[in-house]
């Protein structure tokens, strides 16, 4: 049997909203993200097969990873880990007896900062079939196609702002109304989804329009469900600055605002050669910035699902999941 994954999901804040801190104008955040996929299981389970995607790679842009530690409540759980495309850091986990209860704890610190940038590609990736090709999740209807061509333009970056704007308005946000295999085309048919599903409508729309996009998986600041949202690749020399990034050239921008330079770090700078993955939030309709902290790319939600995996037996396998993402 296959053990459920999660589905996309909006991020709930934790408490109210005057409570987290205001990061707004920060040039550098460091985050503890601490997730547990909780499993239960009302019969017998042995070979389990598990995959986890919730480790972020090295480095992503300007988001660097600073610590991992994943625990599995079997003693004998048996952990090898995968590095796939897009950087993807894949965790297989075996089991041969499941105990009644399992848990998956992944803590990891990372951080973020500004003046590094967005992550930067080949320019050969501005051609990629991988991520300019239509999956089971995000193939396009005729007349998707022929609204992501009416929004087109010479401006990748300005295209995809249309874009993103374009599925906001048309797919409100309600929770539960759609499951993981839900595509891209039934979502815009309903006219609700999550995340996920806008997600999948914004890399449908980007990819008819000629502009090659892969889906992120990650969190946002507080207490709830895995977010997603959407990279575009676009030339370096159009990419505009992260959120909170001093202007290029401007030295005394980070010891100004009081903090601490984080050492040789690049700075990404508009204009240069080769790509840049410039990420927008359909869901609330905005580039994304150093609120969020992305786990993983890919061409669709398939690609990265956080958990996943097959087991012998006749019981059934239920899953909560919780995440945390705390400024430390």
């Amino acid at each position: 049997m296959e053990t459920p994954g999660v589905p996309g999901g909006r991020l709930t804040p934790a408490g109210p909203a005057s409570a987290a801190p205001d990061i707004a104008g920060a040039q550098r955040v460091t985050y503890r993200v601490s997730q547990r996929f909780r499993y239960t299981y009302d019969g017998r389970a042995t070979n389990l097969d598990h995959r986890l995607v919730a480790v972020p790679p090295p480095r992503h842009g300007g988001q660097f990873r600073r610590s991992v530690d994943l625990r599995v409540s079997a003693p004998e759980a048996r952990t090898t880990w995968q590095r796939g495309p897009d950087g993807l850091q894949i965790a297989n986990i075996r089991i041969d007896v499941v105990p009644p209860t399992l848990d998956f704890d992944v803590t990891v610190v990372v951080e973020r900062i500004a003046r590094a940038g967005w992550p930067t590609l080949p320019a050969s990736a501005l051609s990629s079939r991988r991520l300019l090709t239509a999956t089971a999740l995000t193939a396009p209807t005729p007349a998707m196609i022929d609204a992501a061509r009416s929004m087109a333009g010479p401006d990748p970056v300005a295209t995809a702002r249309r874009v993103c704007g374009w599925v906001h308005e048309r797919i409100a946000y309600v929770s539960g109304s759609t499951d993981v295999g839900t595509t891209a085309a039934q979502a815009l048919a309903g006219g609700r989804g999550v995340c996920q599903d806008q997600a999948h409508v914004m890399i449908a729309m980007c990819r008819a329009a000629g502009i090659p996009a892969r889906y992120a998986q990650g969190h946002m600041l507080g207490e709830g469900a895995s977010h997603a949202w959407v990279e575009v690749l676009v030339p370096a020399a159009l990419a505009p600055p992260v959120a909170g990034a001093p202007p290029v050239g401007e030295a005394g921008a980070l010891a100004g605002a009081g903090a601490v330079d984080p050492g040789p770090v690049e700075a990404f700078t508009p204009g240069g050669v080769g790509a840049a993955a410039v990420a927008f939030d359909p869901c609330h309709d905005r580039l994304a910035d150093l609120r969020y902290v992305t786990v993983a790319v890919g061409r669709d939600y398939q690609d990265v699902a956080p958990t996943s995996g097959r087991y012998v037996g006749a019981g059934r396998g239920v899953l909560v999941a919780t995440a945390r993402v705390d400024v430390v």
